[in-house]
């Protein structure tokens, strides 16, 4: 099952999970948060010395142009310190790869060997204090200075000063500064610009002002700054320039001319972070359920008089609780991999789909390793308690999760407009014939599935295909697209501005993000079932699956329900499959998280080293 699982990056996560399991790696008690943030930067610098930082990188940059193998190596390094993986991610992953993805042969050149090496540690200054989410509204000014050929990046208020910026408290040297470009008083958007931000002595650059925002919920090991600029000038060749660049003359020049897309394709760099965060948001969660599946398969509590007390994972509560979230596991483990393809192999084509794809997966993942996490520590009592076991680490640092590198509510409403695309071009201009097909589409699930026999089908076989549990996400996920479609159509055609009738409707496309991703996840986990050619494996993944879909179907019977999918009597059938896929799932459940392949040294939970 590992070997599946590792799939076709076994090599490099098995040369991750031996680095880490090496004494340098150990675990250890910190003085201070400046003596955590020096180790995870020693860290950091090993990983950089192996060579895999740079793995992404050209190879006549010094790395190896294996963007796969970078992903892979993100989702392992989730298994340890957190810190650590964040740290690997700001430095290779987004201030790197700006500078790979936006630049040109100049900047590679120049910058990336010693980004790969960890010589230049660097930040992505990005995120401001007045503007999160909402990117465009940035206030940061680069303005162009035509008779020195310099941009003067300046913080024109306290609001545009640079927020939470990894590597920006201590170690940092540059950052790829994204602000607003001026150009003979005319604006000419979001460009990102490289700044140095400290000279090789550690001091502050003129005209920059850093500070640290100090002691965080956790990741205390990762030094977050904040930045100002006052009036500080970079040379004009300095601007990444791979879609836009000034001339010497002050001509603005691009190869893309729609302001709205070219926004968009420079924002292509937080795509690659969203992955890496969301596979190694599931490695934290899975790092919890090993640790809470082996203490519950060997704790024992209560039982018959006179008999030895019961194993706690027998208990039909403790199953119910932990197996849905380990098929869940395994359901986003092959959709991250389906998605890290399509990431790798991406064209200009179908940019627009694996950007939503990444933040529906990124916001879905990390929700559910919060709720995986707080499920596995009460499923391990006051041992869970404890911080040698883990959870409080595990908890603390992964609940930035779910707001940094885009907040989920706000991914989950941008995944549900790439929904809604084939409804329009502007939200204003509603295509009729899309929402019409649409609804046609429902129509004929509705003939097929709403009938009073299809309702009412209560038995095993039924209950438990693949195909009956795809056409009911499918199902959700329509019937989500038309219903939201209708109430935007019906306020915008009542005069209603675009941004107001979203609003209206925020929570349905809320909804509608999470049905979209649950699809794609059961699609991808039904397909990696097929294509698994071992026997007793195929076995045990198709009840994975099963439990993972009709799990879900429960979780949202209310909504089932209200729509006539399926009657009462059908629903707690439903409820008996789900208590007994829990049942066969959990004799395998030991099996299933040690098949994540968790390097020992990385759980270090006493709980979790007792054999069951």
């Amino acid at each position: 099952m590992q070997a599946l699982l590792d799939g076709e990056g076994a090599e490099i996560r098995g040369r991750v999970r031996q680095l880490l399991s090496t004494p340098a790696f150990s675990y250890q008690s910190f003085a201070s948060t400046q003596a955590y943030r020096e180790q995870v930067y020693a860290w950091c610098k090993i990983l950089a010395d192996e060579g895999l930082g740079a793995l992404a990188f050209p190879k006549n940059c010094g790395g190896e142009g294996d963007l796969h193998a970078y992903l892979a190596t993100m989702e392992t390094l989730g298994f340890h310190d957190l810190s650590l993986l964040i740290k690997f991610g700001v430095q290779f992953g987004l201030f790197g790869g700006c500078i790979q993805n936006l630049g040109t042969a100049y900047h590679h050149e120049k910058y990336l060997p010693a980004v790969g090496d960890l010589t230049l540690p660097g930040g992505f200054a990005m995120t401001e204090l007045g503007h999160g989410s909402n990117v465009r509204k940035i206030e940061t000014v680069a303005r162009y200075d035509q008779e020195t050929q310099e941009f003067i990046i300046h913080t024109p208020s306290e609001s545009a000063r640079k927020e939470y910026i990894g590597n920006a408290a201590n170690h940092g040297r540059m950052a790829t500064v994204f602000a607003q470009l001026e150009v003979g008083g005319q604006s000419y958007g979001i460009n990102v610009f490289m700044v140095p931000i400290r000279d090789e002595q550690g001091e502050p650059m003129p005209g920059v002002t850093i500070r640290d925002c100090g002691e965080k919920l956790g990741l205390n090991g990762v030094d977050n700054g904040r930045l100002w600029f006052d009036q500080v000038r970079i040379p004009r060749a300095e601007m990444l320039n791979r879609f836009a660049e000034v001339s010497p003359e002050g001509e603005y020049v691009t190869s893309i001319e729609n302001e709205s897309r070219r926004f968009f394709t420079m924002l292509g760099t937080l795509v690659g972070g969203r992955i890496g965060i969301g596979a190694s948001a599931l490695s934290a969660a899975k790092s919890g359920l090993t640790i809470a599946v082996r203490y519950g398969a060997q704790r024992r509590q209560f039982g018959p008089e006179g008999q030895p007390e019961t194993v706690i994972l027998d208990y039909q509560t403790h199953q119910r609780r932990l197996m849905p979230l380990l098929a869940k596991a395994y359901g986003l483990d092959f959709a991250f991999k389906y998605l890290g393809r399509r990431y790798v192999d991406r064209t200009e084509e179908d940019a627009r789909e694996i950007e939503a794809l990444a933040a529906g997966l990124k916001a879905y993942s990390t929700w559910n390793t919060t709720h995986t996490l707080q499920t596995c520590r009460e499923a391990c009592g006051g041992q869970g308690y404890l911080a040698v076991n883990r959870f409080a680490a595990l908890k603390a640092d992964t609940d930035i999760f779910t707001t940094f590198e885009g907040d989920n509510t706000v991914l989950m409403q941008l995944v549900a407009k790439g929904c809604l695309s084939e409804f329009k071009q502007q939200f204003h201009d509603v295509n009729l014939i899309g929402l019409i097909r649409h609804v046609a589409l429902q129509a004929a699930t509705a003939v097929t599935q709403l009938n009073p026999i299809v309702t009412r089908i209560t038995d095993a076989d039924h209950l438990r295909d693949p195909h009956f549990h795809l056409d009911a996400f499918q199902y959700r996920e329509q019937r989500l697209i038309s219903s939201a479609a209708r109430r935007l159509k019906s306020r915008i055609d009542q005069g209603m501005a675009s941004h107001d009738a979203l609003i209206e409707c925020q929570q349905h496309l809320v909804n509608l993000g999470h049905a979209f991703v649950e699809r794609v996840v059961l699609e991808q986990f039904l397909a990696d079932v097929e294509a698994c050619d071992d026997a007793e494996l195929k076995t045990v993944l198709e009840r994975l699956a099963a439990l993972f879909a009709l799990s879900h179907i429960e979780q949202h019977k209310g909504w089932y329900l209200e729509q006539n999918y399926m009657e009462g009597g059908k629903s707690k059938a439903i409820r008996r499959q789900v208590d007994q896929l829990c049942a066969d799932v959990r004799d395998d459940a030991v099996a299933l998280v040690n098949a994540f392949g968790i390097p020992d040294q990385c759980i270090s939970a006493p709980i979790a080293s007792i054999e069951s």
